[in-house]
């Protein structure tokens, strides 16, 4: 970024007190319009550059305490895909736009319908017929103008998945059948991505992290031949709108780990969520279901 404009990101910013009583540079979105306004560069730009010169984008102040500047700044560096823009997708959406993570290729073919409601965070009777990644993509920008965002209208396939993931650090499976899991990952296999998956089925749901080399989908699916949309769990004991919100979140929060290297991904582990019985459990993986560990 030229001189010029990072000198008029140091005289935008400007010191305000946080919620707790500490003293931040900060820039506010006004400051970053104006900066536009005068043939400055776009808000990831700007957002990216003053990190860089230790200066919070005022959005990001309630991060502060858990994430660093240059924590921050990495997320604003990130590239991430989501194959998925339903109810585990549309959470897990909004979610990475509102951290930061500044570059998403948001991948899915379908439009929104009235089953969708009750939900899809992404839909509304005024997004009903529309494409679901047309809405995502303008869901996002309302929601932080700083993140760059590649629609991708298409229904991923083993031949076009490299070029349709090109790019991306991390991939996260919001899709909603065995099959299209199955070859997602196999092309994050070929790709070396990560991939966090999850699945929801009534008020049940999964989580697992995949890495390149490890077993994977196969462990909980096996080869999923057998399987079609029309059997699946989820088609088959409902999808309410609490089981998405909370494995879309967990999601999210393991592409943070993945993004960062903090904490303790479920990798090797299939983390079970019973939330009408209130309770957690991990299974441990080596190559197959073995025991399991259990939480609250």
């Amino acid at each position: 970024m030229a001189a010029e404009w990072r000198s008029l990101i140091r005289e935008r910013s400007r010191k305000i007190v946080d919620p707790a009583g500490r003293e931040v540079r900060a820039i506010e979105d006004q400051a970053v319009e104006e900066i536009i306004a005068v043939g400055g560069p776009g808000f990831p730009e700007i957002y990216t550059e003053a990190l860089r010169l230790g200066i919070y984008p005022r959005r990001y102040l309630r991060n502060r305490a858990l994430l660093s500047a240059g924590e921050q700044l990495r997320l604003a560096q990130a590239h991430v895909a989501v194959a998925g823009a339903g109810g585990l997708g549309g959470q897990v959406i909004i979610l990475l736009a509102r951290l930061g993570v500044g570059h998403l290729i948001l991948i899915d073919s379908d439009r929104f319908d009235e089953t969708n409601l009750n939900r899809q965070a992404l839909s509304n009777r005024q997004t009903l017929k529309r494409l679901k990644t047309e809405v995502a993509a303008e869901t996002v920008a309302s929601i932080n103008p700083g993140i760059r965002v590649t629609p991708r209208q298409v229904k991923l396939d083993a031949g076009a998945a490299g070029e349709i993931l090109a790019g991306a650090e991390a991939v996260v499976d919001a899709l909603d059948n065995v099959p299209d899991r199955l070859i997602l990952e196999a092309a994050c296999r070929r790709l070396g991505l990560p991939m966090v998956h999850g699945a929801i089925a009534g008020f049940d749901g999964r989580l697992m992290t995949i890495l390149p080399g490890d077993p994977g989908l196969k462990q909980l699916y096996g080869t999923g031949g057998q399987l079609n949309k029309k059997e699946s769990p989820e088609a088959l004991l409902g999808t309410p709108a609490v089981t998405a919100a909370l494995v879309g979140t967990l999601q999210v929060m393991e592409v943070l780990k993945l993004l960062l290297k903090r904490g303790r991904p479920f990798r090797g582990i299939m983390a079970y969520f019973d939330l009408e019985n209130g309770r957690f459990e991990e299974f441990l993986l080596n190559g197959d279901l073995q025991f399991h560990r259990e939480g609250v």
